[in-house]
């Protein structure tokens, strides 16, 4: 007999961040990262990757000053740490809640921060059935679509605001800092909405629909969930499959598996 949630560890064989669905363990929250060595925590808003990040940065530096309105332009780039700037680090993905996860992941760099850790990308199968949770529902909620129960389907896309135009300057780094009605994130932290939960006995597997795009281990490149943009109704059954894996940008994130010890 399988014991789940948080107060029965010795019986569930997966780690404290994770949670166990049937014969696998799947981390709790969306992936934010951190410094493998150090543990000091690498900015969301910019490609874990250093090459990435300085090339990112550089460009929208200078880009800025020169698309959308004018107080679009006044908004800074978020800033970079000293580690980060160093090139010195090494990019591992860590389940937390209550941080910012982390986006401008590619499959490739996704698979990378998993490995990290000493975990793996989630099949399409294993994350599709975590997120219907145990009642086997379209939604982490249930069965029928209830608007505003996940982070999903923004009346306000981060481009159009910025940049006027909702196709536009996918790589820049302020998007995912963008306020609705001045004081709600775009992007909200992990865990931050408990109605959008995937519930497995007494725990559970947070934002699985909505918040960021989350990258699943298929060499055809597929990522599940909708972000919190994207007007998708179809819950765990969202995905896209028309990038590459080399593909990324703010709104792509990922979370990682592995198997039960």
């Amino acid at each position: 007999m399988i014991a789940w949630g948080h107060a029965s560890r010795a019986y569930v064989d997966c780690p404290a961040d994770m949670v166990r669905v049937k014969d696998f363990c799947i981390d709790r929250y969306e992936a934010a990262a951190v410094d493998k060595n150090s543990k000091q925590p690498l900015s969301p808003f910019y490609p874990p990757e250093y090459q990435w990040l300085q090339r990112i940065h550089d460009a929208w530096e200078s880009l800025r000053h020169t698309v959308g309105p004018q107080a679009a332009r006044a908004m800074p780039l978020p800033e970079v740490s000293e580690l980060q700037r160093s090139g010195k680090y090494t990019p591992q993905a860590v389940s937390r809640s209550g941080v910012v996860p982390q986006g401008y992941l590619s499959h490739y760099s996704a698979k990378r921060l998993c490995e990290a850790a000493s975990k793996r990308l989630c099949t399409l199968e294993e994350w599709t059935l975590a997120c219907r949770g145990q009642q086997d529902a379209k939604f982490p909620y249930g069965s029928d679509y209830k608007p505003n129960k996940c982070n999903v389907g923004s009346q306000q896309h981060p481009a159009a605001v910025l940049h006027g135009l909702s196709s536009s300057g996918h790589l820049d780094p302020r998007l995912n800092l963008l306020m609705i009605a001045g004081d709600a994130p775009v992007l909200r932290e992990t865990g931050s909405t408990p109605s959008c939960a995937s519930r497995w006995g007494s725990d559970a597997v947070y934002d699985m629909v909505g918040n960021l795009d989350e990258w699943v281990a298929s060499p055809e490149g597929i990522f599940k969930g909708g972000f919190y943009a994207r007007r998708s109704t179809a819950g765990c059954e969202a995905e896209v499959k028309n990038h590459s894996a080399t593909y990324f940008d703010y709104s792509t994130g990922t979370r990682c598996c592995r198997d039960v010890d």
